[in-house]
C-alpha cells in the first residue's frame, strides 16, 4: 500500500485496487526530481514513480560513476605524456579495487536519496514500471504488485536505455551495455581485451578508461569515423590520438556476426568501403551503439501522447506533448541526450507551471563534452552545417601551442596532439558554433556556450580580457580572423 499524502485530491477503491488522485505524476527520478520539489514547494500533491535506483541514469549508469573511472585514466595518461614538460613516471600501481569502491560509493547516494523522500509530505513514492491505462491514469506494478493512480499533471522523466543493435549471435555470445557494467557486470579486474561497438561519446569514453588500465581495446564502429556529431578534424586528432595509445580502430564496419571461440569473444565485420574482412577477438564486449528511448514502456499511445518513427516522445517548445497537461523531459524526449540538458527543461517546465512567466526551451546552446582522451567539446554549428546551410563563415583556429599556458604544459607543433580552439562565424561575425579539442576541453567550453547564448560576435569575444596565463586566451586568439 501506499501512503496517502496530506493534501491528495481524493482515492477511492475499485475491486482491490485502490485508486490515489494527485496534482501532478512525476515518471522518473533523474531530472524529473527538480519538477517534483518544484511542485511540492507549492503545496501540491505529488508522485513519484522510480522503476530502478533513485537519480536515474546519471547518477547510477551514466555521467558520475563512469567519471570516477575516467578521472584516474586522465591521471595515467598525463603521467605518459609528462616527459613534454621534463618529467618522467614509472609505470602506475593500478588499485582497481580502491578505484571501484570510490564509484560504487558514489553510486550509493541513490539509497540516500530514497531515505530522504520517504520523509516527505505530500509525496507517494511507487516503485515499479508505471503504464499509462487512459488518459489521466497509470497503473504502477512493482514488488507490492499492482497500484494506480491518477494525476492532474503528468511530466515523463523516463529517461532511456542502451540500443542493442541487431547483430547475429551477439545474444548467444554475450555482452555487457553501461546499464550491466555499472550492475552486476562489474569487473573484478580490466578485462585483458575488450570490443566496443559503436564510436559515440561512450564508446570513446569507455575506450579511454579501459586503454590506459592496461585493456586491449579495439573499437568497431558503422560510421566512418568516430565521433560523428564532431568536427571532422576533431574527429580525426582522436582516432590518431587513440592510435598511438595502442586501440584499434574500425570505422565503417558492418559486423557480420559474433560468436564464442575457445573461450573468446570474436566480432566479425566487414569494411563497407573495401569489402575487406577483421577478425577481433576479446574477452568481453561492450556495445555502445546509442540509446532507445523508455517511452515504450509507458504505453503512451494510450495516453494520447504521440512519439516520433524513434520512439521518443514528441514535445514543443513548452515542453507539452500532445496530450494535455502532460510534459516531458530528458533522454526521453530524445533532444540531446545529457543530463544538463535534461536539468535544463525541468527548470524551464518548472518555471513554466510554477513561477509568473512561460518560456520555450532553447536548444541552439547545448554544449557538448566527451570525456576520452584528448577530452573534445562543442557548442553550435560544426563547419560542415553552417556551409550546408548556405551561409558564409569565418573560420578561426587557434592551438594550445600558440599560447603562454599551452607552451608551458609542454604543447609545440611538432609534438602529437596539439589541442586547439575553433569558433565559426557567420557572415555578420556573430559566433555560430565553438569546437574544442584537448585538456580541459568540458570546462573551456562554458566560454563558448554562453557566447552563442548571448550572441556574441568574433570581436565582442577578442575584447573580453582573459585571464594570462590559461588555456582561455585560445579564445581571444581565435576569434583573431
Amino acid at each position: 500500500m501506499v501512503r496517502l499524502p496530506e493534501n491528495t485530491q481524493g482515492a477511492y477503491t475499485g475491486g482491490a485496487i485502490t485508486v490515489n488522485k494527485y496534482n501532478i505524476a512525476v515518471i522518473g527520478s533523474g531530472c524529473g526530481l527538480m519538477v517534483m520539489e518544484a511542485a511540492l514547494a507549492h503545496g501540491q500533491s505529488c508522485a513519484l514513480v522510480e522503476m530502478r535506483d533513485m537519480g536515474g541514469t546519471c547518477l547510477n549508469r551514466g555521467c558520475i560513476p563512469s567519471k570516477m573511472l575516467v578521472y584516474p585514466a586522465d591521471m595515467i595518461r598525463y603521467a605518459q605524456e609528462a616527459e613534454a614538460a621534463g618529467l618522467s613516471y614509472p609505470p602506475p600501481e593500478i588499485d582497481f579495487a580502491k578505484i571501484a569502491g570510490r564509484m560504487k560509493r558514489q553510486i550509493r547516494v541513490s539509497k540516500e536519496i530514497e531515505q530522504s523522500l520517504a520523509e516527505v509530505r505530500n509525496l507517494d513514492v511507487y516503485r515499479g514500471i508505471g503504464e499509462f491505462t487512459r488518459p489521466g491514469a497509470m497503473k504502477v506494478t512493482g514488488p507490492e504488485g499492482e497500484e494506480e493512480l491518477e494525476a492532474a499533471r503528468f511530466v515523463i522523466a523516463a529517461g532511456a536505455r542502451p540500443f542493442l543493435p541487431p547483430i547475429p549471435g551477439l545474444d548467444t555470445a554475450g555482452y555487457i551495455t553501461t546499464d550491466s557494467f555499472f550492475g552486476d557486470k562489474f569487473p573484478d579486474r580490466p578485462w585483458d581485451s575488450l570490443a566496443i561497438i559503436g564510436g559515440g561519446a561512450v564508446a570513446v569514453e569507455f575506450a579511454h578508461i579501459f586503454s590506459a588500465l592496461g585493456t586491449r581495446v579495439t573499437l568497431v564502429e558503422k560510421l566512418q569515423r568516430l565521433l560523428p556529431a564532431e568536427e571532422e578534424e576533431i574527429s580525426a586528432f582522436v582516432t590518431e590520438s587513440f592510435i598511438r595509445s595502442g586501440i584499434a580502430v574500425h570505422t565503417s564496419a558492418r559486423i557480420l556476426s559474433v560468436r564464442m571461440e575457445y573461450g573468446q569473444k570474436i566480432i566479425e565485420s566487414e569494411n563497407m568501403e573495401t569489402g575487406e574482412r577483421s577478425v577481433v577477438r576479446a574477452d568481453e564486449i561492450l556495445t555502445a551503439a546509442g540509446i532507445r528511448s523508455n517511452a515504450d514502456l509507458l504505453h503512451p499511445e494510450r495516453a494520447g501522447i504521440q512519439t516520433n518513427p524513434r520512439g521518443f516522445i514528441e514535445t514543443n517548445a513548452y515542453l507539452e506533448t500532445s496530450a494535455e497537461n502532460v510534459y516531458a523531459i530528458g533522454d526521453v524526449n530524445g533532444k540531446f541526450p545529457f543530463r544538463h540538458k535534461a536539468n535544463y527543461e525541468a527548470g524551464v517546465l518548472s518555471g513554466n507551471l510554477y513561477g509568473n512567466g512561460r518560456i520555450e526551451a532553447r536548444y541552439d546552446h547545448v554544449p557538448w563534452a566527451v570525456f576520452t582522451h584528448p577530452q573534445v567539446s562543442h557548442v553550435g554549428l560544426t563547419e560542415r552545417e553552417a556551409r550546408d546551410r548556405g551561409l558564409r563563415v569565418f573560420v578561426g583556429r587557434n592551438y594550445y601551442s600558440d599560447i603562454a599556458a599551452g607552451i608551458a604544459m609542454g604543447f609545440s607543433k611538432k609534438r602529437p596532439g596539439n589541442g586547439f580552439v575553433k569558433i565559426i562565424a557567420g557572415e555578420d561575425r556573430k559566433i555560430l558554433g565553438v569546437h574544442i579539442a584537448g585538456p580541459h576541453a568540458s570546462d573551456l567550453i562554458q566560454e563558448g556556450t554562453l557566447a552563442l547564448m548571448l550572441e556574441c560576435t568574433l570581436d565582442e569575444l577578442e575584447a573580453t580580457i582573459h585571464p594570462h596565463p590559461t588555456l582561455s586566451e585560445a579564445f581571444a586568439e581565435a576569434a583573431l580572423v
